[in-house]
């Protein structure tokens, strides 16, 4: 059964800047819950140049209804200047979890 709950995967250049922005997000109540994978590593090609970098993962849980909030602030407290901001819905989990990422988020 279809959900409304989103994860939205946002890479920051290391955990202390994904705690800040973690932080923020659920003060803001874009977001219910925040996993930070303090490091991974990313391989991209960015201005026609091969990077690789070491970098935090945040696993951002919200709802669709306030994904747009989400992206906004996203997108400006985060210090890059094209953030990795992707959101894939959720299809299925435990009723009760994903009822308490609602009411977390509710403006």
């Amino acid at each position: 059964m279809p959900t409304s709950t989103l994860i939205t995967l946002c890479t920051c250049p290391n955990q202390t800047v994904a705690e800040e922005i973690a932080n923020a997000l659920i003060e803001q109540r874009v977001a219910a819950c925040i996993n930070i994978i303090p490091t991974i590593t990313s391989i991209y090609k960015w201005q026609g140049k091969l990077e690789s970098e070491r970098e935090a993962l945040m696993l951002i849980k919200t709802d669709q209804s306030r994904y747009p909030d989400l992206e906004q602030a996203l997108a400006r407290l985060h210090p890059y200047e094209l953030p990795e901001i992707i959101a894939v819905p959720v299809e299925q989990g435990l009723a009760g979890y994903l009822n308490w990422v609602t009411q977390c988020t509710k403006n």
